[in-house]
Formats: C-alpha cells, structure tokens, sequence
C-alpha cells in the first residue's frame, strides 16, 4: 500500500515540474478537460478538434466598471451552441487551407495567427465543406457568455480564475510569443485560453452595447470594424478580463489575431 501511494506521489511531482511548452517547440499535450458524452469530436485529415456544448441560458452582459466601451451592462438570453474547446490550431489550419499564415510557427499545436476576418471565413466555408458541418464564428454574446463559464459561472475577472497565470498567456508570462493550446486551466466549461495567448475574433460588428434586454443578439448590421475578445499574448492583466472588447478591420492581420470555432446547435 505505501508502494502505491508513493508512485502516485512521484507521478503528481513529475506533473508538477513538466515544462510548458511556447511555439518555439512541440510537447505533448498534458492537461485536458472532463469528457462529455455531450461533447463533439470533430476530425479532419489527420487533425482532430473538440467542441463542447453549452446550455442557454440569461446572464449580464458587460461591465459598468472596467472600460467606457463595456458600457451599458444589459440582459441577454441565448439558446443552446457549440464553441471550440480551443481556439483553432496552426494544424487544423494546414489541414483546411493547405499552408500556414502564422507568425510564430515552430509548433503547429500553437493557435493559428495573422489572420484577417475575412481569412477566418474562408476558412470557416472549406472546413464545413470538407465536414458537412456549419461552423461559424461566435457572436460577441456567445463569447462572453462561454468565457464565464455559461450558466454555472463563478464571476472570476478572467476565463476560469480570479488570477490570470492561472489560465493566460499575457504580456508577463508569455515570452513575447504564442503557446500551445491546453496548457494552462480551463474555465467551468473546459475551454482553454479564452484569456491570453491570441484574440479571437467574433462575429459582430463592432458597436456600442445596446441598454434593453436582447435575446440572442448578433451586434450591429453594419459597421467597419468587427469584434475581438480575450486578450492576447501582448495583452495587460487590466485588458484581458472576460468583458473587455477590441475592434480591427475585417481584412487587418497581425500576430495577435487568431479564431474559435462555434456551432449553433
């Protein structure tokens, strides 16, 4: 029995010193979310992704306290969707699009960067082509919601904990550069590196939050700018909290812009 419980001990201090691994090389993966039956295990060449589903339901929208642009808090009831476990990995790119746009490139299982909202809905069209599938963007409300933790949240300032290094890559851990997807914590959904690492792009186009309750809203009908959320590698501890916003133009790349994968259900 003390031979047991040993091992066991010597397996968790071996977990505890494995190195995290940044885009200047490969690791195999050592941290992962709960299975769900729930869960849909997508698979493309030889590229497999997760999406994991997430139960509707009314939560407040925004922040009174963080940011003019987070302004009005406001209600908001969505319906029942999928979203990426992860955000889309330099592999799946290659698979879909058969070359690699991004900037920090020594580990494919880094998110996929340098790429523009349009870019991201090429993508979106030769991937549901080739998996009869209808993957699209998240819209800015499903992001939000999906960061907090959907309907079971536990109000933490950023996706998953109150403490940032607990679940980002920003500017004070990051080493000026991406990381592997997966690992750092996930949230109460078992989504990872919805804080840090790269920006996500959403859906909307960019606008002001609108004060009455909305019921899966989809942003404004027309703008110039669309939506980024979550903060990147670059991003401060004070702008990657779960209700900051970002805008860029719709054809802007840079090394800070990647995508999530969501699905409505």
């Amino acid at each position: 029995m003390k031979k047991k419980t040993f091992a066991a001990f010597a397996m968790f201090a071996l977990a505890l010193t494995w190195p995290f691994v940044s885009c200047s090389g490969d690791d195999d993966d050592n941290n992962g979310s709960d299975s769900s039956t729930s869960e849909m295990t997508i698979k493309v060449g030889k590229v497999s992704f997760k999406m994991v589903p997430v139960e509707g339901g009314a939560f407040t929208m925004g922040s009174e306290t963080t940011a003019f642009a987070t302004k009005p808090e406001h209600d908001v009831r969505l319906s029942d969707f999928y979203i990426g476990e992860t955000e889309v990995t330099q592999e799946l790119w290659m698979e879909v699009m058969g070359s690699n746009p991004a900037k920090f490139t020594n580990s494919v299982k880094c998110p996929v960067e340098n790429v523009s909202w349009n870019d991201c809905q090429e993508f979106i069209k030769k991937l549901n082509e080739k998996t009869s599938k209808t993957f699209r963007l998240p819209t800015e409300a499903e992001w939000e919601y999906a960061a907090r933790g959907g309907n079971n949240p536990h109000k933490y300032k950023y996706a998953g904990s109150q403490t940032i290094d607990d679940v980002a890559w920003y500017e004070k851990n990051s080493d000026k550069t991406t990381h592997e997807v997966k690992k750092l914590t996930a949230n109460e959904l078992g989504l990872f590196d919805m804080t840090g690492n790269v920006e996500e792009w959403c859906a909307d186009w960019y606008g002001t939050y609108p004060s009455e309750a909305q019921t899966n809203p989809t942003g404004p009908e027309s703008g110039r700018f669309r939506v980024l959320r979550g903060g990147s590698w670059t991003s401060s501890s004070e702008s990657a909290v779960v209700t900051m916003r970002n805008s860029s133009l719709p054809d802007y790349q840079t090394n800070l812009y990647g995508l999530r994968l969501a699905m409505s259900k």
